[in-house]
């Protein structure tokens, strides 16, 4: 296995930020660090990797809320999300008085990502697929070659993400789930923005909200 990850729940919301890594390089990017610079740049040092850049899923402040101080630390690029997400990122003043977070500064991705495209991490390559619905920007990052996909929050064990928020569209995110995700195949794991990895083909049987029993 060339593609390495480490799940580092951080905040007190628990979420996870992915530490990824290609085993022969040792080249690493962090996915969807939402928080606790301190605690990811001490798990960057004990794994001995060079952190290379900053994988965005969404906007969401519990999501991207420490990428400007990694970004400070590291001197790496912010890359993704997709281009409309500049509605939450723009807005992480408000986000944090909303949620209770310590104040931060908007955050300016280094570099937009469409559907469609490649991240390089050594030598691994991520696919990028764009997977509207939570947030309008949302994208997902997915290992081929390791049948693997970082998906924030699109779907998790047993559940949907949230379409409550401004901008967000349940028929969207039902969408990006059962077109986008579903036929990358049954076998192939997903690291959620929170709670524990599953598979494709455990949510297709099991998740009550986007099951082949409800859209098969």
């Amino acid at each position: 296995m060339a593609l390495q990850f480490k799940i580092i729940p951080v905040t007190q919301f628990q979420q996870n930020c992915s530490l990824i890594w290609c085993d022969q390089t040792h080249k690493a990017a962090l996915v969807d660090p939402g928080g606790d610079v301190d605690v990811l740049a001490q798990a960057i040092k004990e794994q001995g990797v060079e952190l290379e850049s900053i994988l965005l899923t969404h906007g969401h402040l519990d999501h991207a809320g420490g990428a400007n101080g990694i970004k400070a630390q590291f001197d790496v690029p912010i890359i993704g999300p997709q281009k409309e997400e500049q509605f939450w990122l723009g807005q992480m003043a408000m986000q944090c008085q909303m949620f209770g977070f310590p104040e931060t500064d908007n955050v300016e991705p280094d570099q937009w990502l469409e559907d469609g495209d490649t991240v390089s991490l050594g030598n691994e390559i991520l696919n990028v697929i764009f997977t509207p619905g939570h947030t309008p920007g949302h994208i997902v990052f997915y290992s081929e070659s390791e049948n693997l996909v970082f998906v924030g929050d699109v779907l998790f064990a047993g559940s949907i993400g949230r379409t409550d928020f401004p901008k967000g569209h349940h028929q969207t995110l039902i969408q990006s789930i059962t077109q986008k995700l579903f036929p990358l195949g049954d076998e192939v794991k997903f690291v959620p923005g929170h709670g524990p990895m599953s598979t494709l083909g455990r949510e297709r049987q099991t998740n009550p909200f986007v099951s082949d029993s409800i859209f098969g």
